[in-house]
């Protein structure tokens, strides 16, 4: 529901009324609507973190930005495939958090800082001259590639009259990672 609403798009009420549960239960388990949009995105984010971690720390120093970006990109790729719904609303969950002020410190920071700071040491390792802004600047387009991707808002399919297709992550990621290794390599090799 948060996914398709958003934060304030959606009550406790709503979501209790949509799970069946008496309104008094999630206000014993989680608190506030705030703490519980917490634990929504933390829980999925606690495996995404593991992943991503798993494959960044596992690189050699000789990695390519490209197999930097995949270790990266690869973990949300293959849950969004996976099937479950549940992915993919918390692909559309995490770019609406994303692309907010309102989330940056409180939620994005705390769930995702430090796959992100591994992602930016392990580029400075593959750009040893490059300046740290540009590395983070890097990170940044990645960042907006990757959530509008995996949120598949179907812009692309609209613009593109169907020409692109937003469900296609298999193709939209065959291209987007040489094409953000083309964009680090421009900005971090000067």
């Amino acid at each position: 529901m948060f996914a398709e609403s958003g934060y304030d798009g959606v009550s406790l009420r709503h979501i209790t009324r949509h799970a069946g549960v008496e309104l008094a239960l999630p206000n014993y388990y989680f608190g506030t609507k705030l703490e519980l949009f917490k634990r929504v995105i933390e829980r999925r984010s606690e495996i995404l973190n593991k992943e991503r971690m798993g494959a960044l720390t596992s690189l050699q120093n000789s990695a390519s930005i490209d197999s930097i970006i995949i270790a990266f990109t690869e973990p949300v790729l293959r849950r969004t495939l996976s099937g479950d719904i549940g992915w993919k609303n918390y692909s559309r969950l995490v770019a609406q958090a994303a692309n907010s002020p309102r989330w940056s410190r409180e939620v994005m920071s705390h769930e995702f800082d430090p796959v992100a700071v591994e992602f930016v040491k392990r580029t400075k390792i593959c750009f040893p001259s490059a300046k740290d802004e540009e590395i983070f600047w890097g990170f940044h387009f990645l960042l907006g590639a990757m959530t509008i991707t995996f949120a598949q808002t179907g812009r692309i399919d609209i613009l593109s009259k169907e020409l692109c297709k937003t469900t296609d992550l298999v193709g939209i990621h065959k291209r987007m990672v040489p094409f953000l290794s083309a964009g680090f390599a421009a900005i971090c090799s000067t």
